[in-house]
């Protein structure tokens, strides 16, 4: 059924690039299908631009802070507008990679040691490394490709590195670095769509080497079907530990020494054509329409039962006006 769907796309942070170009293949995509799409450009005054849309549903095409942390997500559970991807809580957690790391760790689930540093307290970063050891990977706290990351070698590298990372949202995660293939596993419909091995030859998969060249992808990974397997399964369990829903795209690390980490769990993956979860989707022969298609269909709002409620005193919105 043709749907009148706002495409929300830019933002206010340094992925706003990438998410133009994400927001412009989901609407080309979806108008093929016979939607009726509004091309909505996030940032200041975004509440009155959605009124205005008037629009059944938003098709989340942001990436980054204020776009894939709950932010927008909020203000669209107040404007009862379903939208694509996972809730608030979800979205918020995911976003911020060192609380996803104490959830994993409560739930079991491997995670490289680590520690976050506040912009404002680099000077002491050395101090917090204590024995993590050398290389280690120093990135934004709350961010999305690449941008702000560096490999550390060495405590000489180290506070300037975090200095750079605390740029972007004023918080730094550092990291034990592990060594072996790097991963990333496709969710959509609270399901494995399938997983993805990326081999760049560099110290990490940087901003460059995600939107320009220099990658190889292998569908599937070069490892055993059991150790496959073994990888999904723990990049499905990180999801859920999150709550995500709707779609989303786990990152891993397959160690050299037979043990697999989880690194963060993207809420809102890229969608240009050169992301990896519509190369995982072609690779399950699931055209990006297609896979566009499905993610539309699992929009919906957060199941928070407001109206159920029964308050004992009327809103303020309700009171009848005096006089």
């Amino acid at each position: 059924m043709a749907m009148r769907v706002g495409v929300l796309m830019g933002g206010w942070g340094e992925e706003r690039d990438i998410s133009i170009k994400t927001g412009e293949g989901v609407a080309l995509a979806l108008e093929s299908r016979g939607h009726a799409v509004t091309r909505i450009l996030a940032g200041p005054g975004l509440d009155q631009s959605l009124r205005r849309a008037d629009i059944d549903v938003a098709f989340l095409a942001l990436h980054g802070r204020m776009g894939e942390d709950g932010k927008v997500q909020g203000l669209l559970e107040v404007l009862e507008i379903p939208y694509t991807g996972s809730g608030v809580m979800a979205s918020a957690l995911a976003m911020n990679k060192p609380f996803a790391k104490r959830l994993f760790q409560l739930h079991n689930l491997p995670t490289p040691a680590g520690y976050a540093v506040k912009r404002g307290d680099e000077a002491r970063a050395a101090e917090l490394h204590g024995d993590l050891g050398y290389p280690c990977v120093v990135k934004p706290a709350c961010g999305g490709s690449s941008v702000g990351l560096s490999v550390v070698r060495g405590e000489q590298e180290l506070e300037a590195a975090v200095a750079l990372a605390c740029r972007y949202g004023g918080e730094a995660l550092v990291e034990r670095r592990v060594q072996g293939r790097e991963l990333t596993v496709g969710i959509l419909g609270g399901e494995v769509l399938g997983s993805c091995e990326i081999a760049h030859g560099a110290d990490s998969f940087d901003f460059a080497r995600k939107y320009q060249s220099g990658a190889r992808y292998f569908l599937p990974p070069r490892l055993s079907p059991t150790r496959v397997r073994n990888v999904e399964a723990l990049a499905l369990a990180a999801s859920e530990a999150l709550g995500c829903r709707g779609y989303a795209r786990v990152d891993l690390i397959a160690s050299d020494e037979d043990n697999d980490w989880l690194l963060e769990v993207n809420s809102l993956p890229g969608m240009t054509s050169t992301s990896l979860l519509p190369k995982i989707a072609a690779g399950r022969g699931i055209t990006f329409e297609d896979l566009v298609e499905r993610i539309l269909a699992l929009a919906a709002l957060d199941d928070v039962a407001v109206r159920e409620a029964s308050p004992l005193t009327p809103s303020p919105r309700a009171r009848p006006a005096a006089g």
